[in-house]
């Protein structure tokens, strides 16, 4: 994924509500039958697709499950569903003590429901739990040293002086331009000035831009223009994250259920960390926390993040098998126009 797709990924993010737009003119019946052609190999499996024209009449969408849940008793939780225990403990997505995490916290919010938002009420539960995951769930310590790439003023120099933090930063001016400028530099091949612009905006003593944050976090962790520090980079993504959860805050206590101005940006920071729990880059593996953040990140409407807590229920990683809930959010990311060859079960 290039950085303009990131980009376009943010925006996305934060303008698109929780339910997808239902889809305009004649609309068929599920119960009506349906021809479906598929190719296949040994390896892959293809849907051919007839054309279509304007006008034609479309089928409402499918369910989330791909046959109805009776058909399939034996992804159901072992747990007794029939008490009210059960179905407490069901749905409350907390940490069970054998999934215990030092990355996530025992006060997470409860959400309710079957744990896939598709409301915008639903959502922002959801994201009342991302601003406690982020805020009260990683902590490393001390703030990231200002970036090398950054210049000090000479008037500073040889003078001791106290980190000041600023308050975080979204959309300020200028700083759009100067993202779009340091995207325009990656993409011809400059890293080094690239990473340097997003560094001098990812300064918590400066800009604090929460974006270039989570940008300037990709550059430290992949090497980009700059020495890969796998560790700094975390820290980058954790202040993202940290940032635009307490601008988030703030919409929420607002009333405004779709979030504020950040909500782009805290759902791009907790996916990143996320691959960083799942893969040990500048932290050791938390499998519990990598599906935390995948799976809080999905039902804010990214649709990677659905595709790999799928990925986490399927495999069972930092959480038990579960294959019905892993197709509820397959289902859901098809609905948003990320489908992915091989999972249409």
């Amino acid at each position: 994924m290039t950085l303009k797709d990131l980009l376009k990924k943010k925006d996305k993010i934060r303008d698109d509500g929780a339910s997808p737009a239902s889809p305009t003119g004649a609309t068929l019946s599920p119960n009506v039958p349906e021809f479906q052609f598929v190719r296949t190999t040994t390896s892959t499996q293809e849907t051919i697709e007839p054309p279509s024209f304007p006008g034609d009449p479309q089928r409402d969408s499918p369910l989330l499950s791909p046959e109805p849940r009776g058909k399939f008793p034996r992804f159901r939780s072992r747990s007794n569903a029939s008490s009210q225990g059960g179905e407490r403990h069901r749905f409350q997505l907390g940490r069970s003590k054998s999934n215990a995490s030092a990355n996530v916290p025992d006060n997470l919010p409860e959400v309710g429901g079957d744990g896939v938002a598709r409301t915008e009420e639903e959502e922002a539960k959801w994201e009342r739990r991302a601003t406690v995951l982020v805020t009260s769930g990683l902590q490393h310590g001390s703030q990231p040293p200002t970036p090398s790439h950054v210049p000090m003023s000479p008037m500073s120099q040889g003078r001791p002086t106290t980190p000041r933090r600023r308050s975080a930063t979204i959309g300020a001016p200028g700083d759009e331009e100067t993202i779009q400028e340091a995207i325009r530099q990656h993409e011809h091949g400059d890293l080094e000035a690239s990473t340097s612009l997003f560094g001098k905006l990812a300064d918590p003593n400066g800009a604090n831009n929460a974006l270039a944050q989570v940008l300037y976090g990709l550059a430290l962790r992949h090497g980009w223009g700059c020495e890969s520090n796998q560790e700094q980079a975390v820290q980058y993504l954790s202040m993202a994250a940290s940032n635009s959860a307490e601008v988030e805050k703030l919409a929420l206590g607002a009333g405004m259920k779709k979030g504020g101005a950040a909500k782009g940006e805290l759902v791009l920071a907790m996916y990143e960390l996320a691959n960083c729990f799942r893969n040990g880059w500048g932290i050791k593996k938390d499998p519990t926390a990598a599906k935390q953040y995948y799976e809080t990140a999905a039902n804010l409407g990214d649709t990677d993040a659905m595709n790999e807590v799928a990925w986490c229920y399927i495999e069972g990683f930092g959480t038990k098998k579960d294959k019905f809930k892993a197709a509820q959010f397959l289902r859901l990311a098809e609905s948003k126009g990320n489908k992915t060859l091989g999972n249409t079960w």
